[in-house]
């Protein structure tokens, strides 16, 4: 069920994205020739009035095809006051922007459903899942209110750091080894304070010893405008931390085995929808749409940022960029496009084939 629900999420955004350029396009009275989920060959088509609707076989995108795209395409002369190129250019810009912009109102409407309906999640100090296997199974139950690790208070994060204070023994370690010292978890559990002493073990895909059990998650609702508040601080914060991490991708390697493709984005909400469930899932949607809409709006051609950055410089020029200068600069925008699709998808591969996506 979890690849179905990630399937159709991705799906969604998809949709979503190219219906924003087709509503647009519509509005402004350009010609739509096809809307298509997903890239060709198509393996299902229907046409409805002067626009086909169809569905690739290939998962990795979709498009809107309208008449005109390129300046030396051939067009009938019936339709070609309705072509892109013949328009405005404030009306290719509301086009393009329009894709981005629903990808932005989506993370906003998903992250604003969460705050009302769920609210601002927090860590509680209380065990909600103990992983069968792990060193806290057996040990562990869910409820305990934890009270210290090894004499330090705090809350999760104090507790988590004491845990990983503990080493396996020797230099590198190995995936599974034991801890050389126990934990001490001091917790309440019905009533009653107990003391336990687990040894941790090493898990290779967080870098860290670990117990094996998850903290509570509680929510604080908020209201209407609270939760729009929140949204958009939550937006803001993952823009700059999208723009940051593309700027530091050329000039670091931590930052290049930090980047994800479509593999590693739909397999991370996957697993979340296994093992957390559909909220945690939206969460992951609402941070993957906005980052397609960051990513989108770079001004590099073939990117919906490129043609935004030429129909405003054949604006602020007062007259038609020729079409050879935009030729030459879609090809530095399709390599830089291609490096950043090659190192997500290596780095998705590894992942696979190694630790994981750390979904825990």
């Amino acid at each position: 069920m979890s690849y179905v629900l990630a399937f159709a999420g991705f799906a969604a955004l998809i949709v979503l994205h190219e219906f924003g350029h087709f509503a647009a396009a519509k509005a402004v009275g350009m010609r739509v020739e096809r809307f298509a989920l997903f890239f060709p060959p198509l393996i299902a088509t229907v046409r409805r009035g002067e626009t086909e609707y169809g569905i690739g076989c290939i998962p990795l995108g979709g498009y809107v095809k309208i008449t005109g795209m390129s300046p030396q395409e051939e067009i009938p002369e019936e339709v070609a006051h309705r072509a892109y190129y013949r328009q405005a250019p404030w009306k290719r810009i509301v086009v393009i922007l329009a894709g981005p912009v629903m990808n932005v109102l989506i993370a906003f409407l998903i992250l604003w459903a969460l705050f009302v309906f769920k609210g601002v999640q927090t860590v509680a100090p209380t065990v909600d899942i103990v992983s069968p296997g792990s060193p806290a199974a057996g040990k562990l139950l869910p409820g305990d209110r934890i009270l210290s690790v090894d004499g330090k208070t705090g809350g999760a994060e104090a507790f988590s750091n004491a845990v990983k204070a503990h080493r396996c023994a020797g230099g590198t370690p190995q995936l599974g080894c034991k801890a050389a010292t126990p934990v001490t978890v001091r917790l309440e559990r019905g009533g009653q304070t107990r003391s336990l002493r687990i040894r941790p073990t090493y898990d290779a895909t967080i870098d860290r010893t670990r117990l094996g059990f998850a903290f509570a998650i509680v929510g604080d609702k908020q209201g209407i405008i609270e939760a729009s508040g929140s949204s958009i601080s939550g937006m803001w914060r993952v823009t700059k931390a999208t723009v940051s991490s593309l700027g530091r991708i050329f000039v670091s390697s931590k930052a290049r085995r930090e980047v994800s493709g479509v593999v590693g984005s739909y397999e991370t909400t996957r697993q979340t929808i296994s093992a957390f469930g559909f909220v945690d899932a939206l969460n992951i949607l609402a941070i993957i749409s906005l980052s397609l809409a960051i990513v989108n709006l770079f001004p590099f051609l073939p990117l919906d940022g490129g043609h935004i950055f030429w129909a405003l410089a054949e604006k602020v020029r007062g007259r038609a960029v020729p079409f050879h200068w935009m030729e030459k600069a879609s090809i530095i925008g399709f390599a830089l496009v291609m490096v950043l699709f090659l190192i997500g998808f290596t780095n998705d591969i590894g992942r696979l084939r190694g630790a994981g996506f750390g979904v825990r």
